[in-house]
């Protein structure tokens, strides 16, 4: 799944390319489960909805993307999976994973604009809510903090809060918004914390460690377009090179950096981890 980096990546190649266009078309070939509309917009279809409408800004909550447009309505998207926005020539054929199509009027100086919502699992979601109505939505009214937003003195309480395995805890998008299995793998492993090591019994020191890794590998990756290992890919179309800087992350067998031993993938709860089993010892 799409995490913080490749989320944020997307949303800025969408600012660059569509803020301040209006939709034209909309075309939707997505299954009913895929699209959601608010009850308050009655009958109205969702392509209905967005036609007309003027992009005014485009923001990233979590995992999520956030669409404002004119008649204060918000495009909410969560790539899940493998879900993808493309920008491409409106010649080119559709896929037929092509769940959506939007079509951006020129605005004079500039021609009309292409984009595609393309996501072969189908667990991606689209959805369209008035403002008011937003915040109040499972998914998004239960976030925790961003992780590049909380102070190092925030992320130590929130941790020393409440005590639960690391791991888990940085999965929880209540907890923190945006983490996932590669960036919680991949701080961990620079901390030298064992993935099932309660919050509780981590020091202050060691929890003020993880969160400079866990901002500086957030960072890094952003600057680098994400991380791409299956099908992520840009607005663009073009990867991210993070892979080639994971340490940890599906390296399972591989040597460890620092000490030569191979890499453990372990199921903890319903996810996996990668960790070194003598730099991150659990007790």
């Amino acid at each position: 799944m799409p995490e913080l980096p490749e989320v944020e990546t997307v949303v800025r190649g969408l600012r660059n390319l569509i803020t301040g266009r209006t939709v034209s078309r909309v075309t939707q070939c997505a299954p009913p489960s895929s699209i959601v509309v608010s009850p308050a917009f009655g009958r109205r279809t969702f392509e209905a909805i967005l036609r007309g409408r003027t992009i005014r800004s485009i923001t990233r909550r979590g995992k999520n993307i956030l669409i404002a447009l004119s008649g204060d309505i918000t495009l909410w998207a969560h790539l899940k999976m493998t879900g993808r926005f493309l920008h491409l020539d409106q010649s080119v054929p559709l896929d037929k994973h092509d769940l959506v199509s939007f079509d951006f009027a020129s605005n004079g100086s500039d021609s009309s604009l292409h984009v595609r919502f393309n996501d072969y699992r189908r667990f991606g979601r689209l959805r369209v809510y008035p403002d008011h109505e937003l915040w109040q939505q499972d998914g998004l009214r239960d976030l925790g903090p961003e992780p590049l937003e909380i102070t190092a003195e925030e992320f130590v309480e929130l941790c020393h809060r409440r005590s639960r395995q690391i791991k888990a805890a940085l999965l929880d998008q209540s907890f923190l918004a945006g983490l996932g299995n590669i960036y919680a793998d991949e701080s961990l492993y620079y901390s030298r914390i064992h993935p099932k090591r309660l919050t509780g019994s981590i020091s202050r020191k060691k929890l003020l460690e993880l969160h400079g890794h866990i901002q500086y590998l957030l960072r890094l990756s952003i600057d680098s377009m994400g991380t791409s290992v299956n099908t992520y890919s840009g607005v663009n179309g073009k990867p991210g090179s993070f892979q080639s800087y994971l340490k940890a992350y599906n390296r399972e067998g591989e040597p460890c950096e620092r000490c030569g031993k191979g890499l453990t993938r372990e199921k903890i709860g319903s996810r996996s981890a990668h960790y070194c089993r003598h730099c991150q010892r659990e007790r």
